[in-house]
């Protein structure tokens, strides 16, 4: 099997609606998605965009 890059953003998406999606049996049911966990902004993650502003 050759695969080529597509030529259009239409052919791409064409291609992925193809993709088969797995089926899940019946018997197992869906699990409801878990809240997040609370977060802050602390001082590692504030310091990876000191600066920022000079960029933008």
């Amino acid at each position: 099997m050759h695969i080529t890059d597509r030529a259009t953003l239409a052919e791409l998406i064409a291609d992925c609606a193809a993709i088969p999606v797995p089926s899940r049996p019946a018997d197992q049911p869906h699990s409801p998605p878990h809240a997040a966990e609370p977060w802050q902004v602390d001082d590692a993650c504030y310091d990876q965009v000191s600066g920022l502003e000079d960029y933008l």
